[in-house]
């Protein structure tokens, strides 16, 4: 399907930093009280300008993994199956809006229905650009502010293979889940031979050895190899509101 750079509801196809953004983007000093003051202003309007952007959408879907892995590689293709798959079933998917399996759920999404395929995309110098098969996205300065919004009212989280940064969006989220500050929902790891010996370490390390986790902290997360099977459990999760 041929894309454009606009259409009439969002913008995309966008560097970073070209991605509507909120009002503070000077560099702050951090010499006197006043600038921390003006920085934790420009924390908050990145809170504000997100969960106002996540109010317009429903059954949303997020959709973490590397943005390293090219087209035609396995998982690529995976990942797009299964953005199509979703939104074929009413979902929304939401990514990190940047290339490899972002950029695959994205275009499985767009595939089916343009309107559905979101960003949640970071503001780097060079490394990261929006996807051109994400039709409405925010721009954000702060990881851990993006990180918030890409969590906060999705009903499953799904992990492709990827680096430190898939890494620790799945630890946190089995953290939240873990401790009870959110509800518990699907997690699901696609792709068994990179997921599994991670869970074995868990098992055996964490659990085993050391007793840092209980044993049904390892029934929070789903090991699975196909976009189908990934499936079956995203059609058992309930929609939820914000955390």
């Amino acid at each position: 399907m041929k894309n454009k750079n606009k259409n009439k509801k969002g913008t995309l196809n966008l560097p970073a930093h070209k991605i509507p953004t909120p009002p503070f983007e000077e560099k702050i000093s951090l010499k006197k009280m006043s600038d921390i003051s003006w920085r934790i202003f420009r924390i908050m309007s990145e809170f504000v300008e997100g969960f106002q952007f996540l109010s317009q959408f429903s059954k949303e879907v997020t959709i973490f993994g590397s943005a390293r892995l090219k087209p035609g590689t396995k998982w690529y293709k995976e990942a797009e199956k299964l953005g199509a798959l979703l939104v074929k079933k009413g979902y929304i998917v939401i990514t990190g809006g940047g290339p490899g399996i972002m950029e695959a759920s994205n275009k499985g999404a767009y595939s089916v229905d343009p309107d559905k395929s979101i960003g949640i995309n970071i503001q780097l110098p060079a490394e990261q650009r929006i996807n051109p098969y994400v039709t409405k996205s925010r721009g954000f300065y702060y990881f851990f502010t993006r990180k918030v919004i890409l969590a906060a009212s999705a009903q499953a989280y799904i992990y492709f293979p990827g680096g430190f940064g898939t890494s620790d969006e799945l630890f946190e989220m089995i953290t939240l889940i873990q401790t009870k500050k959110i509800k518990k929902l699907p997690v699901v790891l696609v792709g068994k031979e990179f997921w599994t010996p991670l869970i074995k370490w868990i098992e055996t390390t964490m659990d085993k050895k050391y007793k840092t986790i209980s044993p049904n902290d390892l029934k929070l997360l789903n090991i699975v190899d196909t976009a189908e099977e990934a499936m079956k459990y995203i059609k058992k999760s309930k929609e939820r509101t914000i955390f």
